[in-house]
């Protein structure tokens, strides 16, 4: 008995490299943090992959190991165990092999503590083990030896351990143009449109469109995709429309168009085209969107990609499309008409004039400015982000309609891309954004001030100032700033990537899975992770529901803004119904919205529609992904026209019959 167990003891003890070459853990080059691809906003620094990772307790066994058979095997008792573990921690070879496997000193003290716990059951230990400590004990051996199996034990309590190495290659982001292969077999032709607003940029890009046998517009807003679409059709050029919620065909379904316009987020990267048009590539640099463009950029599979966009984003892109062979062409636009900084701020609203925008930067702000305009007799018409496509739609077409009483019109930033507007005098209420209450970068600036002066109308010479005198010279100062060139974009992980992850971490919740990714992954200087903070925060929301990673994950990706009450509370009802098999069907969904709903006659009333169409929009982006799930799209489409009627009534109302607007009355 006494050489079985000698033999096996030694046979463990071999399996194992202490020469550190078998536990080596190999540095995998990380990019700096990145700060700069929105500077209005502080992204959170990631934390440490310690921190992130959960023990697993190790279970007890229910018998004891008794080696009462094994001569030589002395009885061990708990205070010369736990001197030998006082003496194993301590020993610097022991933290050197430990860092080696990925053991870092934080985890190490956590794993020894648990390894320590498990030792001083003596009774219980494995037999290998009780003849080690014995050894070392009785016969002097070192400590060393206890190194495999305190690998193994801190590799059942931290199970990433163990696969560190395979983790740190699927989360390996540092390549991203191999992810396309449909793309990497075309030598393909890059024009880049470069230009301020209103420099006729994208007309110029989509001018090759009309012209090619089949292509692809990508643009940031479903306004934007929907106005291409109809465009094109109006132009005798059959077009298909996809965006998240929405599919329109020229003709039907099963005859599909040769053009299509889509918002970014849903182009196919094995669809090949001979043109492609990726609108506002600045945005690449967005710290929540922005791995959309580069993804758009560097995996569309077209014999020609025209990119439009900011000047400061040219030198990135050539970047980018170096290391794959691209040659990048570049065309520079200049605004065709001119916009002038005012010598001083309005001061008073009653100097307002005809074709005046009034940008704020919160609801707030634009109904406390249309409650004066409403004591001074101004019509003006409104519009921000949460307003609902038609509505945006609806109050651009007064504000632009000579007929119309409407001559002013109030908005947010909303404004900046994706509404044609006759605005002759951009005006700016204020210079910060809330929350941060920090200034506006030059682009978003320009962006908005770009927005005055449209070429081809009664209003081509465009203007900017803002509401206070005492602000003039801050707004030039910010207009006066070159815009600094784009120096990295954003980037995210597949699914394929994410689900590989999970098969490695069978314990991890989604949410401690996207820590964990983001703490280990690799990028290079050219790249930065997009926020995942909004797809965490939905994880959260239903990490207590069984599902399917892949519909977790789909879920998760819904864009709806999980801080909203109404909002949380349907999603989290729509998940766990569709968790018990049952579909998600319309009169369900008019019972959890309340449906029909009452006219807006306060402004918390409208706040609760536009939440309520965030839901609705929820359901239309599920029923295109999960259509037997989400059965009911075309009642449910009816829903959204009627509920886009109800909230652009709403604010027609507010904005005749101001009761105490701020306060919500």
């Amino acid at each position: 008995m006494l050489q079985r167990a000698t033999l096996t003891r030694w046979a463990l003890l071999r399996s194992f490299n202490f020469n550190t070459r078998g536990f080596a853990k190999q540095k995998a080059p990380r990019g700096p943090a990145s700060s700069l691809h929105r500077p209005a906003r502080d992204l959170k620094k990631p934390k440490s992959l310690e921190d992130l990772v959960k023990p697993i307790p190790v279970v007890t066994p229910s018998q004891s190991n008794e080696l009462a058979d094994f001569d030589g095997v002395d009885a061990l008792n708990k205070d010369a165990v736990s001197l030998i573990l006082a003496e194993f921690s301590k020993r610097p070879t022991i933290r050197e092999l430990a860092e080696e496997n990925g053991i870092s000193a934080k985890l190490f003290m956590k794993a020894f503590l648990s390894f320590r716990q498990h030792c001083m059951k003596i009774e219980y230990l494995d037999p290998a083990l009780k003849v080690t400590l014995s050894d070392i004990l009785n016969h002097n051996h070192s400590v060393d030896s206890l190194f495999v199996f305190f690998l193994g034990h801190a590799w059942k309590v931290y199970p990433h351990l163990e696969s560190l190495e395979d983790l740190k290659l699927i989360s390996d982001l540092t390549q991203p143009h191999n992810w396309y292969p449909e793309a990497r077999t075309i030598q393909r032709k890059i024009v880049f449109h470069a230009g301020p607003t209103n420099s006729g940029k994208t007309y110029a890009a989509l001018e090759r469109f009309k012209t090619a046998e089949t292509g692809v517009y990508c643009g940031p807003l479903r306004l934007l995709a929907n106005e291409v679409f109809m465009k094109m059709n109006a132009a005798g050029l059959p077009c298909d429309l996809v965006t998240g919620e929405e599919r329109c065909f020229a003709v039907d379904n099963m005859n599909p168009a040769n053009h299509l316009s889509s918002t970014v987020e849903m182009l196919s990267t094995a669809m090949p085209v001979e043109v492609a048009v990726i609108d506002e590539i600045q945005m690449l640099r967005d710290d929540q969107r922005g791995w959309a463009w580069t993804r758009a950029l560097l995996g569309v599979a077209a014999q020609e990609v025209h990119v439009c966009g900011e000047k400061a984003a040219i030198e990135v892109v050539k970047r980018l499309l170096d290391p794959i062979g691209e040659h990048v062409e570049v065309f520079e636009y200049e605004r065709r008409s001119p916009l002038s900084i005012s010598t001083h701020g309005l001061a008073d609203l009653r100097r307002l004039e005809d074709g005046d925008c009034i940008v704020c930067f919160s609801r707030k702000a634009i109904f406390n400015i249309t409650k004066q305009l409403e004591r001074l007799s101004i019509n003006c018409a409104v519009i921000y982000g949460d307003l609902p496509p038609g509505a945006k739609l609806a109050q651009a077409a007064k504000f632009n309609d000579p007929e119309d009483p409407v001559n002013v019109l109030v908005a947010t930033d909303a404004i900046g891309m994706g509404l044609n507007l006759n605005i002759k005098r951009v005006i700016f209420n204020s210079l910060v954004k809330p929350p941060r209450n920090q200034l506006i970068p030059t682009f978003a600036a320009l962006q908005i001030a770009g927005r005055a002066g449209r070429y081809g109308t009664a209003y081509a010479d465009g203007k900017v100032m803002t509401m206070r005198n005492e602000d003039m010279g801050l707004l030039k100062n910010i207009l006066s700033q070159p815009v600094p060139d784009i120096d990295k974009v954003g980037i995210a992980p597949t699914f394929e990537q994410i689900e590989t992850f999970a098969y490695h971490l069978p314990q991890a919740s989604f949410v401690n899975l996207l820590d964990i990714f983001t703490s280990v992954c690799s990028i290079s200087d050219e790249f930065f992770i997009c926020s995942v903070q909004q797809i965490r925060d939905l994880a959260e929301l239903i990490d207590s529901i069984p599902l399917p990673l892949k519909d977790r994950y789909t879920f998760c990706l819904v864009p709806i803004k999980p801080d909203r009450k109404v909002v949380a509370s349907a999603f989290v009802k729509m998940v766990r119904r569709f968790s018990t098999g049952q579909p998600i069907s319309f009169d369900w969904f008019c019972s959890v919205l309340n449906w029909p709903l009452a006219p807006a006659e306060k402004v918390a009333d409208l706040m609760h529609l536009e939440q309520v169409y965030d839901i609705v929009d929820a359901y239309l982006w599920l029923s295109l992904r999960m259509m037997d799930a989400f059965p009911d799209e075309e009642l449910v489409r009816g829903m959204e026209r009627d509920l886009d009627e109800l909230i652009q009534d709403g604010v027609d109302r507010l904005l005749a019959n101001h009761g105490d607007i701020s306060s919500g009355k």
